[in-house]
């Protein structure tokens, strides 16, 4: 890990923006295998990707009330360090995976966190989910860093707000944050240039005195 918050590229759609987010100093990139996402990919593209930064940053598959089998078909073909759910995933579910889990939940809903003991949670927009690009009262999150919950701060972070967002939460950091439209331009790609001035913000807002 480069710096005390990992900073988690979400939605990688080609091998080359996997490559731009290693080079920027990432420390996850998340792949997206949601029907329905303009991000979602195929295997094929996914084991690209994945093969391309093996080793190099950890790689997430990202899934939202996926079947167990089909879960499970995707890690048989491609290898990953960790899995995200982005649904309404029960805590006996995330458990059934062997990989270590990332569950997203809306905003800092303390009593949805509460149901996902040891995890790490997502924390993103309270109402409009994951992809959306809005942004949401990041303070929020306060309350459950405080508690010792590891959270990932979410939901219409850029390179313009993620230093005000990390500020909101006073002395606290979180696990990390995590970026997927803030970052791209047209058609889902990565743009380089926001993603190294997104990393560059967060380094600079972790090592503020």
């Amino acid at each position: 890990m480069s710096g005390r918050i990992r900073v988690k590229i979400c939605g990688v759609i080609h091998a080359d923006d996997a490559e731009v987010a290693v080079e920027a100093g990432a420390d996850l990139i998340g792949l997206n295998f949601v029907p329905g996402s303009p991000r979602c990919l195929d295997l094929a593209t996914a084991e690209e990707i994945a093969n391309r930064v093996s080793g190099r940053i950890e790689r997430v598959a990202v899934f939202r009330d996926a079947a167990h089998d089909e879960i499970q078909r995707v890690l048989r073909r491609v290898d990953f360090e960790r899995v995200q759910f982005h649904g309404s995933e029960s805590e006996e579910e995330v458990e059934e995976v062997d990989l270590p889990v990332i569950k997203a939940i809306q905003g800092a809903d303390v009593a949805a966190a509460e149901e996902y003991p040891g995890t790490i949670l997502l924390l993103d927009h309270p109402t409009e989910g994951g992809g959306s690009g809005n942004t949401w009262n990041w303070s929020e999150a306060t309350e459950l860093i405080e508690t010792g919950i590891d959270a990932i701060l979410a939901g219409g972070l850029d390179p313009d707000n993620v230093t005000d967002a990390l500020a909101s939460l006073g002395d606290l950091l979180p696990w990390g944050v995590d970026v997927a439209t803030g970052v791209e331009d047209a058609g889902q790609r990565k743009d380089p240039e926001k993603v190294a001035r997104f990393i560059a913000a967060v380094r600079a807002a972790e090592n503020f005195d």
